[in-house]
């Protein structure tokens, strides 16, 4: 009897198996001291494969970056339904991005941690992530806002820093939330949801927190 060839894999069936397992490695080993040598292994195919398909390991990583913020971008977008109120819009924005975080740790250490200490140009992919979703949650704070002060013409740049903030503290959010044992995406997005909503909704009712009762620089303070 003849020798069965076993079916080929198409190539872009292979080359995701390649980011798999090369964002599995630069997750849990950091880009430094991943080696093209332990991504082929995971992969299952050899080395010289992997740099025919990919180039190079500066070419891999961008590739997992570039997949991986498609992805988590994708996963905030379509977690949310703009006909719903504005809290549960940013409630299930929240909701989507903790569940996506936790469920991907490696893919969410690539984004996180690896591709903004190793090189301007892994740190550019992440930051226009960055500005993508920054600018998807801006959008949800001003519609919520303009809605509230039934005004049209509120300026967006009255709640991109709130945005940004936002979006900050959801990331150092999930890092801490992936570290920390028992800690689920729902609890994360209720700390969140919990933390920013009051101050939010505030905002979007007119009631913004005002400095009171503080003296200015150079005068003193009246005890007693």
């Amino acid at each position: 009897m003849g020798v069965v060839k076993s079916k080929r894999m198409p190539r872009a069936v292979r080359e995701q198996q390649m980011l798999d397992a090369a964002v599995e490695i630069f997750g849990q080993r950091g880009y430094m001291a991943a080696s093209m040598d332990e991504i082929a292994e995971l992969a299952g195919v050899s080395k010289p494969l992997v740099y025919l398909y990919l180039n190079s390991k500066e070419d891999l990583f961008t590739a997992c970056i570039r997949r991986e913020a498609a992805a988590l971008t994708e996963a905030v977008r379509t977690g949310v339904r703009t006909e719903l109120p504005a809290d549960r819009q940013l409630w299930d924005g929240l909701l989507a991005f903790f569940t996506h975080t936790s469920r991907n740790p490696p893919a969410w250490s690539v984004l996180h941690l690896q591709a903004r200490i190793h090189g301007e140009a892994f740190a550019a992919e992440v930051a226009a992530m960055r500005e993508e979703i920054v600018a998807f949650v801006t959008q949800l704070i001003v519609v919520a806002a303009r809605e509230a002060h039934r005004d049209p013409d509120l300026p967006e740049r009255e709640v991109a820093g709130l945005a940004e903030a936002l979006v900050g503290a959801a990331e150092s959010l999930a890092a801490w939330a992936n570290a920390t044992e028992g800690v689920t995406a729902r609890q994360s997005a209720a700390t969140l949801m919990n933390f920013a909503w009051a101050g939010l909704g505030n905002l979007m009712e007119g009631r913004p927190w005002t400095l009171r009762d503080v003296p200015t620089e150079g005068t003193p303070m009246q005890v007693g």
